[in-house]
């Protein structure tokens, strides 16, 4: 009878005990029963490593916003950008233990330095708008990637992150259309600073 090693030789299934390759870049390694693990492709590790640094970039850009929104004296929309920059390292830390638990390399590449000055508050929230949009789209592009590499695990942690992304452009978007209802009317940007110091920290969920 043919055993399963022969079998898996003819099939180029990895053989046990080993660290084989697997057909699309697959590497395999054994844990301790002898059961393979399928780590990251060679592709979506890039790929998640480059949106790692994304998500870094993002943090940035709204402690700079924070600091403006602070100088010129928007304490509530300084402390609601402040908020999300937390968010954005929950983000960082949620990428981060994905590649360590699929057995990635994690490579902490630079991050640019964002811009510091606006020319009002509504140009900084469309600024944010603008830039969540952008992550839509980085986004979108590594969850067709994890299609394409057949990798099921990181399109289902992608998921969360769209649904994220919706959230974020919503919420962005009725902010920009309520400082547009407030030009000229000081009263009212003035309760909006108010109501949007009340931002506090929602965790995101531990689980990948």
């Amino acid at each position: 009878m043919e055993t399963l090693i022969e079998s898996t030789k003819e099939g180029g299934l990895p053989r046990a005990g080993g660290c084989e390759q697997l057909e699309n870049d697959y590497p395999v390694a054994s844990n301790p029963r002898g059961d393979p693990i399928a780590m990251l492709t060679s592709k979506m590790q890039e790929a998640l490593n480059a949106q790692l640094n994304a998500e870094y970039y993002s943090s940035y850009l709204y402690l700079s916003m924070s600091a403006y929104c602070e100088s010129i004296d928007l304490k509530g929309v300084a402390h609601w950008f402040l908020i999300q920059g937390q968010e954005e390292m929950a983000h960082v830390m949620k990428l981060f233990n994905y590649i360590v638990d699929r057995k990635g390399e994690v490579r902490l590449q630079a991050i640019d330095g964002p811009p510091t000055k606006w020319d009002s508050p509504l140009a900084v929230f469309e600024a944010a708008l603008a830039h969540e949009q952008h992550v839509t789209e980085r986004i979108n592009k590594l969850t067709e990637l994890a299609l394409a590499e057949h990798d099921h695990a990181t399109w289902t942690l992608l998921q969360w992150f769209i649904s994220e992304q919706v959230e974020e452009e919503a919420s962005l978007d009725v902010i920009v259309e309520q400082l547009k209802l407030a030009a000229g009317a000081p009263a009212a940007l003035f309760l909006l600073d108010r109501e949007l110091g009340t931002r506090t920290l929602t965790p995101a969920p531990s689980g990948g």
